[in-house]
């Protein structure tokens, strides 16, 4: 079920948010269990097993790592890790190792193939993994308490809200929000609406819009010239952020809804001053897992420099290879850590520079510059991302750099649409200062927010794509 459908908007979620409300406290959980295990099945049904394995691994493995001392800990949580990995790697991986060994084979010449799976990635199979690892991670450390409720559990790992793209939450935040009394409180209602309007907006009118002329350029690379490409480029950026950050809205506010709190997952990406700000800004519950459970565990920055950069540089081709099984994402993660060790090693450069320049007397050019050489490079990365396979992207590059000629006028409508789109998202996440839209909403006089409803509402009629679409980031 998607969010962007008729059936979550007028059926599905309104009669769970009522019926939470209606029902006695004691027995939410097993709506909120039942509700979100009917939204995953709508996808494909069996795979509700899947998600129901790792559940009760990672549960029993919680409880004996906390009744557990020693060593005795340690490989329960080496099991639970595994067994989780393991479903991962079965059914996202395997075809991609199978096919690179096959190939490494014939290279050195041995008549040797491995067998493909026909197998259908489950929805959002990374996002409840990482999700199931930090629960028993953070219980190893003693961060969190094992739950010895398995419903409660089950839904922690199922809450429909951000089962099947997020936000990754930890059970430190949100464990206990399952036990807690939500009473009905309109401004938290009305809160959590404007957030889902908001997100709404960004996925239908910006990014499904934006999706018909990158799709058209890049799913023919061959016959577009660099300024089509280019133009491409930047439509995916501002797809994808939409894309992405319009579900992570719409999930906080359904959330919030029935008195939830989800974490933050975007912060304005694209006015960051450089990769890392990016980095703290963009998908930020998975920049803190991998951060807290991979970058800090290697010894993050407190150790000499090159073991520093090798920690930044196996922290992102790590976060690469999580979006997904091709060596598009591998080097996408790569070229990001890649771009982090360049702003150490140039830091000190970079600012005797500005100073030879001037530009340390001009703070707002100053600050103006750095985000768009950061986005310009954030851009150089995403076509890894958005390519189809790695031939394409060094053909990308070529005509980005050598190819001139007209800009595509195929979709000139979409074309017109889309630079609307990003003047709108670019203006909004500018006058919310860094702030949740439903809060810089709220503090506005009644004439401001009934002029931004509206216009939120008129796009959504007017020019919103109501096809269903799959968020991006539900294949990962």
């Amino acid at each position: 079920m998607l969010f962007n459908s008729i059936e979550f908007l007028f059926v599905f979620f309104p009669l769970v948010t009522v019926a939470y409300f209606a029902l006695p406290h004691r027995y939410r959980w097993m709506l909120l269990l039942g509700a979100s295990c009917y939204f995953y099945m709508a996808f494909i049904p069996i795979y509700i097993l899947i998600l129901a394995v790792t559940i009760v691994i990672d549960y029993a493995a919680g409880i004996w790592i906390e009744d557990s001392t020693g060593i005795k800990r340690k490989r329960w949580l080496q099991v639970s890790i595994l067994s989780t990995c393991l479903v991962l790697i079965i059914f996202k991986y395997y075809n991609f190792f199978a096919t690179d060994l096959t190939a490494l084979a014939n290279l050195i010449g041995w008549n040797y193939s491995i067998s493909a799976l026909h197998l259908i990635l489950p929805i959002g199979l990374s996002f409840h993994t990482f999700q199931s690892l930090s629960y028993v991670i953070e219980v190893y450390r003693g961060h969190q308490k094992a739950e010895r409720h398995f419903g409660i559990y089950s839904l922690y790992v199922m809450f429909y809200p951000q089962l099947v793209a997020g936000p990754i939450e930890r059970p430190q935040n949100l464990l206990h929000q399952f036990y807690d009394k939500h009473e009905f409180e309109y401004h938290r209602v009305a809160s959590g609406l404007r957030q889902m309007l908001w997100g709404l907006f960004k996925k239908v009118v910006v990014a499904d819009r934006l999706s018909i002329y990158v799709d058209a350029v890049y799913g023919n690379v061959a016959q577009h010239n660099g300024v089509t490409l280019a133009v491409a480029t930047v439509f995916f950026a501002f797809q994808i952020y939409c894309d992405f950050s319009g579900y992570s809205d719409m999930a906080i506010g359904a959330a919030r809804v029935m008195g939830f709190d989800l974490m933050q997952n975007f912060n304005r990406p694209y006015f960051s001053k450089s990769i890392s700000e990016f980095w703290k800004r963009w998908h930020i519950s998975l920049s803190t897992w991998f951060r807290d459970y991979v970058y800090v565990p290697l010894g993050g920055n407190r150790v000499d420099k090159l073991r520093w950069y090798r920690n930044l540089l196996v922290t992102f081709t790590l976060s690469g290879f999580w979006h997904g099984a091709n060596w598009t994402y591998v080097i996408w993660g790569a070229l990001n850590g890649f771009f982090l060790i360049s702003a150490v090693v140039t830091e000190p450069a970079r600012q005797r520079l500005a100073q030879i320049t001037g530009l340390s007397r001009l703070p707002k050019l100053h600050m103006v510059i750095k985000v768009a050489i950061t986005f310009f490079l954030t851009c150089c990365a995403w076509v890894f991302f958005r390519a189809s396979n790695f031939s394409d992207a060094i053909l990308i590059y070529q005509k980005l750099l050598l190819s001139r000629g007209p800009l595509f006028t195929g979709g000139a409508k979409d074309l017109i649409y889309g630079v609307i789109g990003i003047f709108c998202v670019l203006a909004l996440d500018y006058w919310t200062r860094g702030r949740p839209f439903d809060v810089t909403i709220t503090h506005k006089n009644t004439m401001t927010r009934w002029a931004v409803y509206v216009f939120l509402l008129l796009g959504l009629l007017t020019i919103g794509v109501f096809d269903a679409s799959q968020f991006i980031y539900f294949q990962f």
